[in-house]
């Protein structure tokens, strides 16, 4: 039986907040400008990790071919020993995630989850006040709940979720017995055949974080003899995940969809300094934006981060440079002595046309729309078949439903945009070309996540708890 989180009338009393309502405060400030996306790379994500996107994936399902997987995560580097105060969505963040599926690089569809929060009691400092078999119990104090809804290209919003719960922190064994069970009760399929989740999970993402922003360091030279350190080992993230029928989600004339996340805050914060609370109020505002991985990270220079957040990828065109003249290109030159392709900026004869079809139309004849219009999605060919040994190089590895054809849990991101930048996809554009030896060979020694994923939805790999969990030294 379905015990609601939530009334009705508390949900109906949070949206009209969401909407905005006037609030007095004695301290009010306006969000100028914004960012978000991976793992703290841009400057003003920093002081706001709830609302900061670390990674996205798009993937037909391996055991229903028939639909697609989406999963986006927020708040990164979950110590999972992190209390008293565990890890949490946040009710005042909209968060969602945005589907293109004509190429003209605006969201046809928009996947929307709206969030609640309850204590059962607000006086004691625990998480949890005794061992918690299922969410519903009393003895999981902190609870959080979201309704989702579906937003159309005209802004029309359906509701395909309601008061559907949200699996929480992994506090540890005395607590919480049977994790896996309590996530699983999280996992909710709609009458519209939508299946969601939202919770907590390990960080999938796997990368040498250390070596890679300490001037490109790659412990064991080349990069693919391994000996890398995987600065996410031990981490979680909170997700959000959506499987979704294909016949829903593609378009009429293309079976390539392009996929970002984004969060939006209101405009400005007020802070009662008499009451020790926080407010929102004003217009919605985007402060977190990711398609493809690494692109804010090593694509996009640090005075235009927080503009990249803030932007939709129909203006895309004034980043084009970035892609087509990559800083990362020089510094694979100048720091190891690699052969590079020629570059500059974009529209000139040396732009780079290999990495502005890997992150601004797609692929021809793999995951390019028909009509395109440049600009950064992760996209997805919905017709690709999933393959049956899937290579970690994905399309580099001549496995055609890997990154950048979407991007799955196992997909080596770092490894295959290194050997781009490096030129491994180069001939695909400009046959004459031989690329360096070591472009593709390029990596940071870390091939895996540090811990398995699951075969069925949502796929992620359970949190670490707080108990169990290595302090990161």
């Amino acid at each position: 039986m379905h015990i609601p989180l939530f009334t009705a009338d508390r949900r109906r009393r949070m949206m009209r907040w969401l909407v905005g309502t006037a609030v007095v405060g004695l301290v009010a400030f306006t969000i100028t400008a914004v960012s978000a996306s991976s793992h703290r790379e841009a400057p003003l994500i920093a002081g706001d990790p709830k609302a900061d996107a670390t990674d996205l994936y798009a993937f037909r399902s391996p055991d229903k071919t028939d639909t697609v997987t989406l999963i986006a995560n927020y708040l990164p580097f979950q110590e999972a020993a992190g209390g008293p105060n565990f890890y949490t969505f946040d009710p005042r963040v909209r968060y969602e995630i945005n589907v293109d599926n004509n190429g003209d690089a605006k969201a046809d569809l928009t996947y929307r989850f709206v969030f609640y929060t309850k204590y059962e009691t607000d006086k004691t400092f625990l998480y949890t006040t005794g061992k918690v078999n299922n969410l519903f119990e009393p003895t999981l104090n902190v609870k959080q709940a979201y309704d989702l809804f579906s937003v159309d290209g005209h802004g029309k919003q359906t509701l395909v979720a309601k008061n559907v719960p949200v699996a929480p922190s992994n506090v540890g064994p005395a607590s919480m017995p049977n994790y896996s069970r309590l996530q699983g009760q999280a996992v909710k399929k709609s009458t519209s055949g939508i299946t969601t989740f939202a919770g907590q999970s390990d960080d999938p993402f796997f990368v040498d974080l250390g070596g890679t922003f300490d001037l490109l360091t790659i412990r064991k030279l080349p990069g693919n003899a391994g000996a890398g350190v995987d600065g996410l080992r031990g981490y979680n993230v909170n997700s959000l995940a959506l499987q979704i029928p294909i016949a829903k989600i593609k378009g009429a004339n293309s079976n390539v969809i392009g996929v970002w996340t984004s969060a939006w805050r209101r405009s400005t914060r007020v802070l009662s300094a008499s009451k020790g609370t926080s407010n929102e109020v004003g217009s919605w505002v985007q402060v977190s934006r990711l398609g493809a991985p690494l692109v804010n990270e090593v694509v996009i220079p640090l005075g235009k981060k927080d503009l990249w957040n803030n932007s939709q990828p129909k203006n895309d065109g004034q980043f084009a440079n970035y892609v087509a003249n990559p800083e990362l290109g020089g510094l694979l030159k100048g720091l190891y002595g690699i052969a590079v392709p020629p570059q500059a900026n974009f529209g000139k004869t040396d732009q780079r046309d290999d990495l502005e079809a890997i992150f601004l139309t797609g692929l021809k004849g793999l995951n390019q729309p028909r009509t395109v219009t440049p600009s950064e999605e992760l996209r997805l060919n919905l017709s690709t078949a999933v393959a049956a040994s899937p290579n970690r190089m994905g399309v580099l590895g001549a496995d055609t439903q890997g990154y950048p054809n979407g991007r799955r849990l196992t997909d080596d991101v770092v490894d295959i945009s290194e050997q781009a930048v490096a030129g491994a996809a180069y001939p695909l554009f400009h046959p004459t070309f031989t690329p360096d030896p070591l472009a593709s060979k390029l990596g940071d020694g870390v091939d895996a996540n540090d811990v398995s994923f699951r075969g069925t939805f949502p796929y992620l790999a359970l949190p670490h708890d707080g108990v169990s969990s290595m302090p990161h030294q």
